[in-house]
């Protein structure tokens, strides 16, 4: 006999199986990341596909199979269209997923993850920004993540000499920190960052949204958080 297994999820990803089927990466509320195959959901006549979709909110159940995870039943919560009209809003939801299918790897329930993913999805379909702006709720959800898996860089005393940072020329360690010049000097590793760039990511991390959304970012800054997000995410990924 089979337990059936109900929780809340967010749809990261899906893949054509066969004919008919459709595996689904999924990260719920009670398990964490998760693989379900939808069994037969791609045809006309299937009562599960109006539930689950890609970036969908849903209910979902599922039995534990002798080689995979079934779903059983889905009824959606939230769809976000507003995500999934807009181009720009889809790009980011799609690095989302991205970047949490790579980091998080096997199934573990995690309740701070579970919020950040399900609040990020939120502001992206809420808030109306510019399109370069839309990409500091990507910066929110990555840096915030990370953090939460151990991987919370130093920003406010120099990672070599443990001085308290002050608005210089600064240095970004893929270590996980900030250089001051006279340690960069000694290390000759890490790039160019600059102070306002440093305070949008201390603002990112003490999660101060109100803050945020209200700085004036230059396009300039979204170059280098660009830089520095994808050279410590590499860093991350290899020392996983």
């Amino acid at each position: 006999m089979f337990i059936h297994y109900r929780t809340q999820g967010i749809v990261l990803k899906k893949e054509n199986r066969g004919e008919s089927d459709q595996l689904f990466t999924v990260f719920t509320k009670d398990f964490g990341k998760l693989e379900i195959l939808g069994k037969g959901i791609r045809k006309i006549t299937s009562k599960l596909r109006a539930g689950i979709e890609i970036f969908y909110l849903s209910e979902i159940e599922f039995v534990q199979g002798k080689n995979q995870k079934i779903l059983t039943d889905a009824i959606s919560i939230k769809k976000f269209k507003k995500i999934r009209r807009d181009l720009s809003k889809l790009k980011i939801a799609y690095k989302i997923s991205e970047v949490l299918s790579k980091l998080i790897r096997g199934e573990e329930k995690d309740e701070k993850i579970w919020s950040l993913l399900k609040d990020t999805l939120e502001k992206l379909e809420n808030y109306q920004f510019k399109i370069d702006n839309l990409k500091l709720i990507y910066y929110y959800f990555f840096w915030n993540l990370i953090s939460f898996l151990g991987y919370k860089p130093q920003l406010y005393f120099c990672l070599l000499c443990g001085r308290k940072l002050k608005p210089k020329k600064l240095y970004f360690s893929k270590e996980g920190g900030i250089l001051c010049e006279s340690c960069f000097k000694k290390k000759k590793e890490g790039i160019l960052i600059t102070p306002e760039v440093v305070k949008i990511l201390r603002e990112i991390l003490n999660q101060n949204w109100e803050i945020l959304k209200k700085l004036k970012i230059e396009k300039e800054h979204f170059k280098w958080l660009k830089k520095v997000s994808n050279i410590y995410f590499q860093k991350i990924l290899e020392n996983q």
